[in-house]
């Protein structure tokens, strides 16, 4: 999500008084660049080099020097001239008190650290104050600095018979600088307001506008940059947690050295730098904190992470002597291109990296997006501590009013603590133009819909999941479907869709229609009329989105299914915070189209009534949402998630035959490592008790078809389904499924071979209630349990990758390959 939301803009879009200066600190003997140095044009007026000891300073007219120090270094004062851009200083050691100074400042921060730790209750805003509210003006733009580009026109070559052919003038780089220099690659602006109470922080949107963009894209304006606070355990930077230099056990992972005191507003702080003690560059964050010599309380905090991205963020305080704490008043958040040696594809555009020359990753040629950053400031104003605050709505994290997206120029000057520059008036203007020129507004509405499985035409959806599948009853399966939408109304939508197959020659239908009652919780009544079929004893949640897939693999080898004709009313809300629920009426006719009757009081069943009751219910109780003028969006995923599900037959109503109830219930984990990996749980579980016929039982997802060689049974691989159990081998009444996945980084085995590898295992346990009533197929229950484990390799070439599983344990067959399944694998990858 957060590389197809930053990127989008990079790829997409690539067609005064105070003047800035930049340099390089290093050390004069070794040459070796010095991170985290502070280069200083007053007390008050300071700013400190990356990782990589650069920097760069705005300074005014009247400013004739500036000067450098570092921690063991002598001081530098450097010159100031109008005709110089660029300063590299290099610093000269006190080589008879370095050693000691480094070691008495490495046990000195060490203490520091630990009196800031311990002090973080009595200095942390959101525990010291009862309540606080402000308002704060945020503006995140995309560009490049002009001068950075070259802006020349190259001769782009060819090779034909040995030699090398002039093809064409490449004027991009001339193009792109011609376009910076007028104006940035995009620009957003948002004024908020900020209310805490009772541990509980929510932003209101007052006002937003996004160039180019009649309505802005919600997700962006969504991004959780960086964290609010410096003093939780997780520090969160660019929607990814690391562990904060400042958590309980910080000292395990990172080190600490004091590199200098400096005065902030008046006030004496120490200046600390931090590093994670792992090498890898993933392993966590890089970064200065400025502490209070006093209360031991944060004043600054530069954080930083270098990777394929090279992220920063910074945070500033103002200190509050009434409250004697200091509160936030600024932060600014950086991306510019890292280093990596696997180019990134985005929606048909390419984000080139460049290797890690150390080990040795061939380089290329500088193309525009190299010089592309992201830029976000944001400025806190109208502060107020301890007083009555109110929040509506609390369990959305963003809301974003209605009036936000109109505000008039007034309000826009009202908040902006600086008034835009030329540049910046030239982008709204310039990008305003080219999105009406190019209908990107009529691109990105498209490109939403078709993601998530529709195509918009006119006022009618059409659903791409209807158009064709196959499987082994009704063969391929040929339809057309959709729903309208919001052109028809914002109020009402018709939905439907038929289908036919040309192997059972049977033509389904379905009608639905549905009634918007709530918009803030999202909430529908509808009913619909279906008749159409589905696999035998499938577990189903109402509530679950079908994903959009170009193929669904699984069904392909499915031949056991059962016909249905049902008349359904439903309600569907998000009035419960932080879950989305269905809850439903519905009278089903029920014909197997198997050789299966079902006995219940020696009264055979081939045909049978259900009229039932349900309700779905997911709830994500860890994840953030945001309340827009359209709906409300899940900005940020945190598992677990929970879904729930309840049916109910009503005995005695229209014509009901059996008397049951379903309780199902799946939870889901997923956990993103700072390496790359991803570890992913699922756990699943349902009981039936009463009078349930085999169609309305439980399968486990099998996904293997009964032939006599491996060969034969290559299929396509389902996404949580037994690989290597075969359709129909077991059902039960009650049963427990656990799934194991873990995700290994890309593994570059040719230039164009990386696959992907996943670690998988699987084990369910199950019963069967009343075995006896069950008449025509022949299975087995799971009362010893079914396990199997295997590896995936997906995205081998061009999506396709190859699984390969092994069954063992109790239900292990006696011959040996049978317990084997090797299935291929796609996977679609959008960068979303």
């Amino acid at each position: 999500m957060k590389y197809f939301c930053v990127f989008l803009l990079l790829i997409s879009l690539t067609i005064q008084a105070q003047f800035q200066i930049n340099g390089i600190v290093k050390d004069f003997e070794t040459n070796k660049s010095l991170p985290f140095a502070t280069i200083s044009l007053g007390k008050d007026h300071q700013t400190i080099t990356d990782v990589d000891g650069k920097f760069s300073l705005k300074v005014n007219p009247n400013n004739t020097f500036f000067e450098t120090s570092y921690v063991g270094y002598s001081k530098s004062i450097n010159v100031i001239s109008t005709n110089v851009a660029f300063y590299p200083i290099y610093l000269f050691t006190n080589t008879t008190v370095l050693e000691k100074v480094n070691i008495e400042h490495h046990n000195q921060a060490l203490s520091i650290i630990l009196k800031t730790i311990a002090l973080k209750k009595e200095n942390n805003p959101k525990e010291k104050l009862n309540s606080f509210e402000f308002k704060a003006y945020n503006k995140l733009l995309v560009s490049a600095h002009p001068d950075s580009i070259t802006g020349k026109l190259d001769s782009v070559f060819i090779q034909k018979k040995r030699r090398l052919l002039f093809s064409k003038i490449d004027s991009t780089n001339y193009k792109f600088k011609e376009s910076i220099n007028k104006h940035h690659l995009f620009l957003t602006e948002k004024v908020s307001q900020y209310q805490f109470e009772d541990k509980t922080l929510k932003e209101t949107i007052l006002g937003t506008k996004m160039a180019g963009l009649k309505q802005p894209i919600y997700e962006i304006i969504g991004f959780n940059l960086q964290s609010f606070s410096v003093y939780d355990d997780k520090y969160e930077l660019f929607e990814t947690k690391y562990k904060s230099p400042l958590s309980t056990d910080a000292i395990k992972d990172y080190t600490y050295n004091l590199l200098d005191t400096v005065t902030l507003k008046g006030r004496t702080a120490y200046m600390i730098h931090f590093k994670n003690k792992k090498r890898s560059k993933a392993s966590g964050l890089e970064g200065v904190l400025y502490i209070d010599q006093n209360s031991y309380a944060i004043a600054k905090a530069v954080m930083r992470i270098k990777g394929v991205l090279d992220i920063s963020g910074i945070h500033e305080f103002e200190y509050i002597p009434e409250e004697k704490i200091w509160f936030p008043y600024a932060k600014t958040f950086k991306i510019v291109k890292g280093k990596n040696d696997d180019d990134i594809k985005i929606l048909g555009g390419t984000i080139q990296f460049d290797g890690d020359i150390e080990d040795n990753f061939e380089t290329r040629n500088k193309q525009p997006s190299d010089y592309v950053y992201l830029l976000s400031q944001t400025n806190n104003f109208d502060i107020q501590y301890n007083g009555p605050v109110q929040i509506k709505k609390s369990f959305v994290s963003i809301e974003i009013k209605d009036s936000a997206l109109n505000k008039p120029v007034d309000f826009w000057n009202k908040y902006r603590k600086d008034p835009l520059d030329i540049r910046e008036q030239k982008t709204y203007l310039a990008l305003d133009s080219l999105f009406l020129k190019k209908r990107y507004e009529s691109k990105i509405r498209f490109g939403r819909k078709v993601i998530n499985g529709y195509l918009p035409l006119n006022f009618f959806d059409m659903d791409l999941r209807k158009l064709f599948r196959y499987n082994n009853y009704e063969g391929f399966r040929l339809g057309f479907g959709g729903v309208t939408n919001e052109r028809f109304s914002k109020k009402f939508k018709i939905d439907g869709y038929t289908a036919y197959g040309t192997k059972d020659g049977i033509f389904k239908y379905h009608l639905g229609s549905a009634v918007r009652i709530g918009k803030f919780s999202n909430s529908w009544i509808g009913a619909s009329y279906t008749d159409d079929v589905r696999e035998i004893a499938s577990t189903t949640f109402s509530i679950d989105k079908i994903p959009f897939k170009l193929y669904d693999p699984r069904p392909i080898n499915i031949s056991t299914f059962y016909n249905y004709v049902s008349w359904r009313t439903y309600l569907e809300t998000a009035i419960i915070p932080k879950t989305e629920s269905i809850w439903e009426l519905s009278h089903s006719e029920v014909l197997p189209k198997f050789n299966y009757a079902y006995n219940l009081n020696n009264t055979l069943y081939t045909y049978y009534q259900m009229t039932t009751t349900k309700v779905s219910l997911q709830w994500n109780p860890f994840s953030n949402y945001m309340q827009t003028p359209t709906g409300k969006i899940e900005v940020e995923k945190r598992f677990p998630k929970f879904t729930f599900q309840l049916t109910q037959s009503l005995p005695k109503v229209f014509e009901n035959d059996f008397e049951f109830t379903k309780i199902d219930f799946k939870t889901e984990y997923e956990k993103k490592h700072l390496n790359g990996q991803k570890t992913n749980l699922l756990f699943q579980g349902g009981y039936a008790l009463g009078d349930v016929p085999l169609t309305h039982l439980y399968n486990t997802s099998p996904n293997n078809i009964t032939k006599e060689t491996i060969i034969q049974r290559i299929t396509f691989a389902g996404k949580n389904s037994f690989e290597t159990m075969y359709f129909n081998e077991f059902f039960s009444s009650e049963f427990v499924y656990f799934q194991f996945k873990h995700s290994f980084n890309r593994v570059k085995l040719f230039s164009k071979i990386k696959p992907s590898f996943v670690l998988v295992s699987r084990m369910a346990w199950g019963n069967l209630d009343k075995p006896e009533q069950h008449v025509g197929l022949n299975y087995k229950t799971l009362n010893d349990g079914y396990f199997e484990s295997g590896v995936e390799l997906n995205q081998i070439l061009n999506g396709l990758g190859l699984t390969a599983f092994y069954r063992y344990g109790p239900n292990q067959l006696s011959k040996f390959e049978d317990n084997i399944a090797i299935k291929l694998s796609f996977v679609l990858n959008l960068g979303l």
